[in-house]
């Protein structure tokens, strides 16, 4: 009888991990006017009850701030990691519209897997690179297909392309195990 209920259990648990627990939700996933839950559409005063599950670190530019151009939305989850850093185009208005995202966590990926952690030869493998702009210490690898910009360091690439910005850098040119040093969202 005891291993009769053992079986039950194990059967159930079996059950819940094969069609009940997936781990791919949308509410991490990138794509064109969204990232997880939150859309292009989503404006400051949003924020709390969209991440009400997540811990929201409101930087407004006063007090220790008020030097900062900028208002930022820094968002934890309850362990204390950061998954995203969120800033709206003006500062100190609820109704105004996030313009960029920072994305800080591997969970947050495109539908094709690209996330932080990813490589340029994933980028180029799974999106269409869109432009490339040659910057004093950084490239900035724009894919408009999902409103994505990716920062990567010049560090990272050959010799004589670390220095200036005058030279045109292509795809072609950069190292394929190059990392990404900044994973963005750009909406405006």
């Amino acid at each position: 009888m005891i291993f009769k209920g053992n079986y039950y259990i194990l059967m159930f648990s079996v059950f819940c991990f094969l069609f009940g627990c997936n781990t791919t939700s949308d509410d991490y996933i990138i794509q064109k006017g969204f990232v997880g839950k939150l859309s292009k559409n989503s404006t400051v005063k949003d924020l709390d009850s969209i991440f009400s599950k997540d811990s929201l670190v409101k930087r407004i530019g006063e007090g220790d701030y008020m030097f900062s151009s900028e208002d930022k939305y820094l968002l934890y989850d309850k362990l204390g990691n950061p998954l995203l850093t969120m800033t709206p185009h003006q500062q100190h208005d609820p109704n105004e519209k996030i313009e960029s995202i920072e994305i800080k966590s591997p969970i947050f990926r495109t539908k094709n897997g690209l996330n932080i952690l990813s490589t340029f030869s994933d980028i180029k493998k799974n999106h269409k690179i869109s432009d490339i702009q040659n910057t004093i210490n950084n490239l900035v690898i724009f894919v408009n297909e999902i409103d994505a910009y990716f920062i990567i360091d010049k560090v990272q690439l050959p010799k004589h392309l670390q220095k200036g910005t005058e030279k045109t850098i292509k795809s072609e040119d950069i190292p394929p195990n190059t990392k990404i040093k900044r994973f963005m969202i750009g909406w405006n």
